[in-house]
C-alpha cells in the first residue's frame, strides 16, 4: 500500500437483523358466511298413539234377548262389530250358553275354540269361542275370562270338536277344563316344561332339560 493513501475502515458485517425474511403465503382460511343458519334441531319424536278401541254396537235381537233372560248378569255384554255379533259372558255361562245356542238357535257347529294371554290382567286368559249355523249361515263369537290358576267346564259335552281344541289351549296356554275327559298335550310331550304361548315365554325357549334327555344333545336356542 501506498504510504501517502489513508486506509479504508472494512466494511462492517452485514447485520441478520437487515436481512429481509422472504415473504411467506397467507394461512388459507375459510370464509364465514355471515348468513349460514345453525343446524336445524331434530324434530321430537310423535307421541304414541292411545290404542284403538273396537267401535262395537249393542246386538239387540231375538238371540241376546233370550240369552239375557236365561242368564242375566251372566251375559256381560251384546254387540256387533262390522256386521260380526259377538257375547261377552261369565265363566260360568259359557257352557249353558254354548247348549242355548245349540238347541235353541241351531248353532250346531263349533268353529274354533282358541285362547289369548293378557298376562298384566287379573283373569289373564281370555278364551274365544265361535259357532256356525248353517240353517241361519251366521256365526256369533263368545268370549269369556279366566285367571290364571282357574279352570272353566269342558264343552266336549255341547261339542265333542271342542276336545282337540282344548287339549291345544292347555298345552299352549296352560289353562285347564274340568269335565274334558282326557286333557293333556297334544302338540308338545307329556313332560315338557311351560306353555309356549304365554306372552312370558319367549319364542326360542325350550325345555333344555327334556331336549338333552330326549334327544341327548344340547339346545341350540
Amino acid at each position: 500500500m501506498d504510504e501517502n493513501q489513508t486506509p479504508q475502515p472494512a466494511p462492517a458485517p452485514e447485520s441478520t437483523s437487515a436481512k429481509e425474511a422472504a415473504p411467506t403465503a397467507p394461512e388459507a382460511t375459510t370464509p364465514v358466511d355471515a348468513a349460514a343458519k345453525p343446524a336445524p334441531k331434530p324434530a321430537p319424536k310423535p307421541a304414541p298413539k292411545a290404542p284403538a278401541v273396537m267401535e262395537a254396537v249393542p246386538w239387540e235381537g231375538e238371540i241376546p234377548s233370550a240369552a239375557r233372560e236365561a242368564f242375566g248378569e251372566g251375559i256381560l255384554r251384546a254387540a256387533t262389530y262390522r256386521e260380526q255379533d259377538f257375547f261377552e259372558v261369565s265363566a260360568d255361562a259359557l257352557v249353558p250358553m254354548l247348549t242355548l245356542l245349540r238347541d235353541g238357535f241351531d248353532y250346531d257347529y263349533l268353529v274354533e275354540e282358541t285362547a289369548v294371554d293378557f298376562p298384566k290382567e287379573e283373569k289373564r286368559f281370555e278364551l274365544v269361542y265361535i259357532v256356525y249355523s248353517f240353517a241361519r249361515n251366521h256365526r256369533i263369537r263368545l268370549k269369556t275370562r279366566v285367571a290364571e290358576n282357574e279352570s272353566i267346564a269342558s264343552a266336549v259335552p255341547v261339542y265333542a270338536a271342542a276336545n282337540w281344541m282344548e287339549r291345544e289351549i292347555f298345552d299352549m296356554f296352560g289353562v285347564r277344563f274340568h269335565g274334558h275327559p282326557e286333557l293333556r298335550r297334544i302338540l308338545l310331550p307329556d313332560e315338557w316344561q311351560g306353555h309356549p304361548l304365554r306372552k312370558d315365554y319367549s319364542i326360542i325357549q325350550q325345555d333344555e332339560r327334556w331336549v338333552r334327555e330326549n334327544l341327548g344333545i344340547e339346545s341350540g336356542q
